[in-house]
């Protein structure tokens, strides 16, 4: 009766005029839904459809979009060729009750047949689908893929199970094969632009779960093949050609189609086009995001036209010899702070936006500060902003400088890396294809960057710096006090900076004259030791604008400028200053006036790496008396301190840890919701872990070890892991070097966790059990429970399951004698796992139930996810699949909405483990495939027991060839690293060896 989806201009016209049924003003509330069971609503309330046959009609109905069904095509439709004799009457009975459920109006007759007319345009699902699919094609050829993605998403979300599910009649079996195949190909639209914006990870999972659910289609094979090759997985992407040719072959007797075998080829020449978006990426619809990062450009912008003009000239031909084979543009400016690098790169680049019409990307790569950033880091933001998403971003750096550079080829893009620290830290960061640029500035001249054309930058001449000084301070007050103006920039040593802060004084002092602030200026004792070549001349030039600061600005400034974090919060800053928070802001937002400190975002303020040095230059020498500097800081780790004991304890209401921690002056503030408090940790992830660093000194060192347990969550998310584990290598050298075995104990085991959580576990049993060594030498209770139980996590994971026990019941004996319950569920579900493993199942099953009931009974969130988790192991071992399932899915969407990112990887791999042992293949793999794209806790020894995993799940679909290069993936890492399961992974590929 019906063809394919029709767009929602094409499905208005084809509605024929109706003048027989006025349309009351209630039939747009109606909304109905054949994508799935067919369903009526009124507002939020269902309505009663009635029968098989009378949902039949209606679905008949709702999918002639408005045109009228004759009598016969509906008992066709409903009934086929066996109707009943009394089918007319009974097709009347069901329009009749229809139409007494429906609004009146809705359901006409006419011509001996009947029509639903007057609903809203989307009041029916389908049609909903089809505007969304309408519209994403649109924004698809406008280049707007983000916008199509979203839009196919929401279409497909439509889908509710099978089309017209359990309805009957030869029409819907018929339009049930239509929207199924539709929905498919909407589909294979949406992953294809997945492809085009770099989302490999997210869909090989998706790919890997409909290939298994239609074997046959060679689309759905290809794109599979392109996203696992783009992921790094090679072996396995020829493996899927060779699984789909066997099975064409044994099935339908054909060979693959040859955009298949072609794509085939190209894999195994490594065409350096496929890691490319498919389309040609010059035209506009392959650029999903256009970055636009650079900062503002100054509007006084003075002088240096020499330099303008040379840097210009560069980027220019970057731009127009593109496509002719040319070497991408680089330009390295170098002088001294505060000379006007920075204002001159970014002029430029702005000058040039137009040749770059891809976008610009920007970064301050700190080079001059004490941390300066990691090309790892930098790359990880430039990827986010190019439109590739997180769970895409590979772990190495080598692994993302080549997706960065793959994203870039064949795009026009301007990158400005601003403050470099060397050569070396911007290789990496540069795209290296042409019709890109590169701008960078730094104070080190880059002689050793290959290619890049060098400027070096002096400071202004005599005129430009008076011109700059007039612009800012105004003709009128410079025309009379030439001279005294010429005395000033020359007192700034020609300098930009130093330039711009006084006049910016000046220009805010009305009742000062130019005189008055060259009498300031000609002070020697504030000025001339400092205004020299090299970094006295920014030190100089700082010096001004601290002198002019009133005592509580000085103070702030000092003291703010201890802290090693890149930024610091409102709130932060408040603990350091000893000040409430109003007060607190007020001196920080009259610094951001001064130039002197920059707001990096509302409630977070920062130092241009020079400016901090120069600030805590000013605490050594002006802080008086000197010991408020370390006051300061112990202020500071005091807030950190009862902040995260604050968040731990919302994360884990019970848990006695939070009472073995060091106290100090502050109280644990308190957070609104759990998800609030969890924002501010990830928010203060690298300030905090800063100032742990900086505080691993006596007195401070116990409290810096505390926050380090604290703030444990940093680990296990993912988020913030691998600066985690540098710092508690830290923290545990600093008090062994001091002798502090409480503190050293405490070090240790955190440590520990965070080893165990990458895969280390020889690391981790080394560190865990050295910190159970120390307990005997101290009466500390979190350590006397914490290291048995670390040490028993450490001996599962490497399946020694009777040092497990003895280990875990140490741990629940000490837990029990800290009335620490949570600390006990923990011990109780790991020693569940433990009797499972040693076939135990029924002693097992008990314990995880305990280890829930614990939970369940404090209100714990994350940690009843951990039993959840424990338990659905525990099921699976025993057969018990369904329960298994049940828990390990509560788990799952426990961690989801907590963000441990690397718990929700882990979770998939246990449940595809459930769905392989149901037999279920295919479910299995595509949970597999999720494990693999978010990551899991155990790192690469987990990541080779997920391939493991989807091996056998794709040997179950008949996939042999991918299941094996999965294999030998997993047996590489576990002969890497010694693992034992590399037995079972031989003796999985032995079998397919010999055949």
């Amino acid at each position: 009766m019906d063809g394919g989806p029709r767009v929602p201009e094409q499905r208005r016209s084809a509605a024929p005029e109706d003048a027989s049924d006025a349309a009351p003003a209630g039939g747009s509330d109606l909304r109905f839904s054949v994508l799935g069971p067919v369903r009526a609503w009124r507002g939020g309330e269902p309505l009663a459809t009635g029968s098989p046959q009378q949902r039949a009609l209606l679905a008949a109905l709702l999918l002639r979009e408005g045109r009228t069904a004759t009598a016969g095509e509906l008992i066709d439709a409903v009934w086929g060729e066996e109707s009943p004799q009394q089918a007319l009457a009974a097709l009347r009975t069901y329009a009749s009750r229809l139409r007494k459920v429906l609004d009146p109006g809705v359901l006409v007759s006419e011509s001996g047949g009947y029509a639903i007319r007057s609903l809203s345009p989307d009041a029916l699902d389908l049609s909903a689908a089809e505007s969304l699919w309408s519209d994403a094609e649109k924004a698809r050829q406008t280049g707007d893929l983000c916008q199509a993605r979203v839009l196919l998403n929401k279409a497909l979300g439509l889908w509710d199970g099978e089309p017209l599910a359990n309805v009957p009649g030869p029409y819907a079996e018929t339009q049930r094969i239509r929207l199924e195949e539709w929905r498919l190909q909407l589909q294979e639209t949406r992953l294809d632009m997945d492809l085009e914006q770099g989302c490999h990870a997210e869909a090989v999972s998706e790919l890997t779960a409909l290939t298994a659910a239609h074997p046959l289609r060679e689309r759905l094979r290809e794109l599979l093949m392109l996203a696992l090759y783009r992921s790094g997985r090679q072996a396995e992407a020829l493996a899927v050609y060779a699984d789909t040719r066997r099975l064409l072959a044994d099935e339908l007797g054909v060979d693959p189609r040859p955009g298949l075998s072609e794509l085939q080829q190209r894999i195994l020449q490594a065409d350096p086009a496929l890691a490319e978006p498919s389309s040609a990426a010059t035209e506009p619809s392959t650029t999903p995001i256009r970055p636009a990062q650079l900062p503002a450009t100054v509007p006084d912008f003075t002088g240096r036209a020499s330099f303008v003009s040379e840097l210009s000239d560069v980027l220019s031909a970057a731009s127009s010899d593109a496509g002719t084979g040319s070497v991408m543009a680089v330009s390295a400016v170098a002088g001294i702070g505060g000379v006007g690098k920075t204002t001159l790169a970014v002029h430029v680049a702005h000058a040039s936006r137009s040749s770059f019409p891809d976008g610009q990307l920007y970064v301050d790569l700190q080079g001059a500060g004490a941390r300066a950033a990691e090309p790892e880091t930098v790359l990880g933001s430039f990827l986010r902003a190019l439109g590739t998403a997180d769970s895409a971003i590979p772990d190495s750096l080598e692994e993302r400088a080549a997706l960065y550079r793959s994203t870039l080829d064949g795009r026009r893009i301007l990158v400005l890396l601003d403050n470099a620290r060397d050569a070396a830290q911007v290789r990496p960061l540069l795209p290296g294809t042409e019709g890109c640029a590169a701008l960078i500035t730094g104070r080190v001249r880059m002689v050793d960057l290959a290619g890049a054309h060098l400027v070096d930058l002096d400071v202004m001449s005599p005129d430009e710096a008076l011109l700059l000084f007039t612009r800012i301070v105004g003709e009128e007050r410079v025309a009379s006090e030439r001279k005294a103006a010429l005395d000033v920039v020359a007192a700034c040593g020609f300098l930009p900076l130093a330039i711009r802060i006084a006049a910016s004084r000046l220009a805010a002092r009305r009742t000062w004259t130019v005189s008055v602030l060259a009498a300031k200026l000609a002070d020697e004792r504030r000025r001339l030791d400092e205004l020299q070549a090299g970094d006295l001349a920014v030190k100089a030039t700082f010096e001004l604008g601290y002198g002019q600061l009133e005592p509580a600005q000085s103070r702030a400034f000092r003291l703010l400028g201890l802290a090693d974090g890149p930024d610091i919060s409102l709130a932060a800053a408040a603990a350091v200053l000893d000040l409430g928070v109003e007060d607190t802001e007020d001196v920080l937002e009259s610094l951001v006036d001064t130039s002197l400190l920059e707001s990096a975002a509302p409630g977070r303020y920062r130092y241009h790496d020079l400016v901090r040095l120069y600030a805590r230059a000013c605490a050594e020498r002006d802080e008086q008396p000197p010991e408020e500097r370390e006051a300061a800081m112990s202020r500071l780790l005091d807030f950190y301190l009862a902040t995260a004991a604050g968040v731990y304890a919302i994360e884990r209401p019970g848990d006695r840890t939070v009472t073995h921690l060091e106290t100090g002056q502050y109280a644990a503030p308190e957070f609104s919701d759990a998800s609030s408090a969890l924002d501010w940790l990830h928010a203060e992830a690298e300030p905090l872990l800063a100032c742990v660093q900086q505080s691993l000194v006596s007195p401070t060192l116990r409290r810096a070890v505390d926050l380090l347990l604290a703030t444990i969550d940093l680990a296990e998310s993912g988020a913030g892991s691998r600066r985690y584990e540098t710092t508690a290598m830290a923290a545990r050298d600093a008090a062994a070097a001091a002798g502090d075995t409480h503190a050293e104990a405490r070090a240790r085991i955190t440590l520990a966790q965070a080893l165990s959580q990458a895969g280390r576990f020889d690391e981790a049993h080394l560190e865990a059990k050295r910190a159970d060594e120390l307990t005997r030498a101290t009466t500390d209770p979190w350590t006397s429970s914490a290291a048995p139980n670390q040490l028993g996590i450490i001996a599962i994971c490497t399946a020694q399951y009777a040092e497990a026990e003895g280990y875990l019941l140490q741990a629940i004996d000490a837990f029990r004698a800290d009335e620490n319950r949570p600390g006990e569920a923990s011990a109780v579900c790991n020693l569940s796992r433990t009797l499972a493993s040693m076939g135990r199942s029924s002693r097992a099953i008990e314990l995880a139930q305990r280890g829930i009931e614990i939970y369940d009974d404090l209100g714990l969130s994350v940690r009843l996810a951990n039993a959840r988790y424990a338990s659905g192991i525990v099921l699976t071992q025993a057969g018990r699949l369904t329960e298994a399932l049940e828990q390990l899915i509560e788990a799952l969407n426990i961690f989801t909405d907590s963000r441990q990112r690397l718990w929700e990887g882990t979770t998939h791999f246990r449940i595809a483990q459930v769905h392989l042992a149901a037999r279920k293949p295919a479910q299995a793999a595509q949970h597999a495939e999720q494990a693999l794209a978010i990551g899991c806790i155990g790192g690469d020894w987990m990541k080779a027991n997920a391939l493991t995993i989807l091996g056998k799940a794709l040997a179950g679909l008949s996939q042999s060839d991918r299941a094996r290069a999965c294999w030998h993936d997993a047996l590489a890492i576990h002969e890497g690293s010694g693992a034992p399961e590399a037995a079972e992974v031989r003796s999985l590929l032995s079998p397919l060896a010999a055949a």
